[in-house]
C-alpha cells in the first residue's frame, strides 16, 4: 500500500498527520505536486515534482496509483478517477471516496462551479480547523489499517 498526497491546495495539518503516520507505521507516500517541497527524510517519502501543466500532479497520480492504495485530495474529479480505478480516496476533512457515492459528489461539484462561474455564489469551504483534523486523523487512520489488514 502507498499513500499518495495531492499536495496542490493540500492543508499543512493534513501533511502532518500523514508524515507522522509514516514514520511511525512504515508507510511509503508519495508527495505530488508541481513544486517543490522539503519532505521529512528517512526514505518513505518521497517528492514527485511534476510539470506546471493544468492537472499535471492529478495525472501522475491518476496514472501511477493501483488499487489498495489510499490517495488524499480534496480535488473531486481526481477522486472520481481512483475510486474508479479501484483505490481509496479521502478528502483532507476526513470524508472517504466510495463508488456509492463519487458520482453524487462529481455532480455537487459541477453544479458549484457552475454557480461560481456565473456570480450567484462566492468563496470556497471554510478553512480547516481542529475538529477537522480530528476527523481527518481518525479517518486516515481507520483507512490505514482497513487497507493494510487486505494488504496482509
Amino acid at each position: 500500500m502507498r499513500i499518495w498526497l495531492d499536495n496542490d491546495g493540500c492543508p499543512q495539518i493534513v501533511r502532518d498527520v500523514v508524515f507522522k503516520a509514516s514514520q511511525k507505521r512504515n508507510l511509503a507516500v508519495a508527495v505530488v505536486a508541481n513544486r517543490f517541497m522539503h519532505v521529512p527524510a528517512g526514505g518513505l517519502i518521497q517528492m514527485i515534482t511534476v510539470s506546471g501543466s493544468f492537472d499535471a500532479a492529478d495525472d501522475y497520480i491518476a496514472d501511477n496509483a493501483v488499487p489498495g492504495d489510499l490517495v488524499i485530495t480534496a480535488d473531486i474529479p481526481l477522486a472520481s478517477r481512483i475510486v474508479n480505478k479501484g483505490c481509496t480516496g479521502l478528502n483532507p476533512r476526513g470524508e472517504v471516496y466510495t463508488a456509492a457515492n463519487i458520482q453524487e459528489r462529481l455532480a455537487m461539484r459541477n453544479l458549484m462551479q457552475e454557480l461560481r462561474s456565473g456570480g450567484d455564489i462566492q468563496g470556497g469551504p471554510a478553512p480547516l480547523g481542529e475538529l477537522d483534523k480530528k476527523r481527518f486523523a481518525d479517518s486516515f487512520d481507520r483507512m490505514v489499517t482497513s487497507l493494510a489488514a487486505k494488504g496482509s
